[in-house]
């Protein structure tokens, strides 16, 4: 991967590609040798990041609370 963030809007990342982009700006982060500036806006990105894997994560959450009560309402459960 590039040291450059990803130029795809976070809004069309997948889930994979949010993660991944997220775990290179914390590795980024921890070897430091950058600007405070930099490392602001590694910071910043990597919270929207991880704002953007809880979003896949809640829908999938959802998703799958809305299967399993559809799975027990024909159950009869």
């Amino acid at each position: 991967m590039s040291d450059q963030p990803s130029d795809q809007p976070s809004e069309q990342l997948s889930y994979e590609q949010a993660r991944e982009e997220l775990v290179e700006t914390v590795r980024r982060l921890e070897n430091g040798g950058t600007t405070l500036e930099e490392s602001l806006a590694l910071w910043e990105r990597g919270e929207h990041l991880a704002g953007v894997c809880q979003q896949w994560l809640d829908g999938v959450r959802e998703r799958l609370d809305a299967t399993l009560a559809e799975d027990d309402e024909s159950t009869g459960g």
